[in-house]
């Protein structure tokens, strides 16, 4: 199998250099699917669900859709984002602000962004889900077991699309939201930078701090992940994306 083409995304922080580590897939004069998820770790923890899951994950979508080059119709654009976490959360300084701003810079077509974050903790306990809108939990399941997507109304059809190929694959539960109110916790990932230069962007997450209580601890340990989990999570998804018309 020929080798995934890779390149560095560099750029300067208080005189200190960071990377995107940037994979290129498919047909390079398509339209473009960025496929993205942060490798950098809040404070001195292992980060297993945040964001070592996403990465995981990204890593093998791309593994696989190398292995099926010649069925896809996108250029696949994955990114190993620097720089998510605080004190760079929300600033131009995030890995997402640099790459996102370079893809507008250049006026490249990108059909849309999809984040990792956080694709590994689930819970088959009673009430391990929580929401930070009430009326959420009349609508949404009160056991931590599913993955979900998180977009704006704009990014409905592609949450919808989605799920129709997770119920194909039958092995996790695909729950989405979409809104354009400001709900915390929508935005709490790398696609708002998207969003920001006008690019369609969604993000899939066990949902953080709503389930996972290591979230941002010392406690999150690769001990507490569900691997079997995280396979279906990206069965699902490369089913999408090789599949998408």
């Amino acid at each position: 199998m020929n080798k995934i083409k890779t390149k560095k995304q560099t750029y300067k922080v208080k005189d200190t250099e960071y990377h995107n580590i940037i994979a290129s897939i498919g047909p390079q004069n398509s339209e473009k699917i960025i496929i993205g998820a942060h490798y950098d770790v809040a404070g001195e923890q292992q980060g297993a669900d945040d964001n070592a899951s996403g990465v995981a994950g990204l890593l093998e979508i791309a593994r696989i859709l190398k292995k099926n080059e010649s069925r896809l119709k996108y250029n696949f654009e994955l990114v190993a984002f620097t720089l998510e976490e605080p004190p760079y959360f929300r600033t131009e300084n995030m890995g997402s602000y640099v790459h996102a701003k370079s893809l507008s810079d250049k006026k490249e077509k990108v059909k849309f962004m999809i984040s990792l974050e956080m694709i590994g903790y689930f819970s088959d306990e009673r009430d391990s889900q929580s929401y930070p809108n009430f009326l959420m939990s009349l609508k949404y399941p009160s056991k931590g077991n599913f993955i979900a997507g998180i977009g704006k109304s704009k990014e409905e059809k592609i949450l919808e699309e989605i799920a129709v190929s997770f119920e194909k694959e039958n092995n996790i539960t695909f729950e989405y939201f979409s809104t354009d109110i400001s709900i915390p916790g929508i935005d709490f990932s790398d696609h708002l930078n998207y969003w920001k230069f006008g690019f369609n962007a969604i993000m899939i997450t066990d949902t953080a701090f709503l389930r996972n209580k290591n979230y941002h601890k010392r406690s999150d340990t690769i001990d507490t992940l569900q691997f079997e989990k995280i396979k279906f999570v990206i069965e699902g998804l490369v089913f999408f994306l090789i599949n998408l018309e």
